[in-house]
């Protein structure tokens, strides 16, 4: 989920937002970014681009999860005790489009000091349901910032 812990070192005092933003270069590079975080819900968002079509002319299922991976890491990390992720499931419920902006909202379905737990829905500008992640953590005792 995070994937360049080093780098968080050098980050403190820069908020989670800030952070995946910049050391996420993955979903960075797939377009998705973090919008809103707070303590109880992260929003990720995206536009679908051509890039981010498969072979039948919709949403690649990889660009939906790793828009919904982005919005459960910024919510699992808010405290600032590093989380990664352990267990994720996505179901497809329709299809989103080129030129369809996606929005991610992660809230906590428990937020168990080891082992949070996360869903995710995936929806387009009109509100229509694309899909829905599941996904669970491990805290470990050290800082995003160590």
């Amino acid at each position: 989920m995070l994937t360049f812990v080093a780098e968080m070192s050098n980050e403190i005092g820069m908020n989670i937002q800030e952070l995946l933003n910049r050391t996420d270069r993955f979903a960075a590079n797939a377009g998705c970014r973090i919008t809103e975080v707070d303590e109880h819900h992260a929003v990720a968002e995206m536009t679908v681009t051509e890039a981010h079509l498969n072979g039948g002319n919709v949403c690649q299922g990889g660009a939906l999860f790793t828009l919904a991976d982005l919005a459960i890491a910024a919510l699992m990390n808010h405290s600032g005790q590093l989380t990664f992720g352990i267990s994720n499931n996505i179901m497809f419920v329709s299809s989103a489009k080129e030129g369809d902006h996606l929005r991610a909202e992660a809230i906590h379905v428990a937020n168990h000091p080891k082992i949070p737990s996360m869903e995710v829905r995936v929806t387009n500008q009109a509100g229509q349901l694309i899909c829905h992640v599941t996904g669970m953590g491990y805290r470990k005792s050290q800082s995003i910032t160590e």
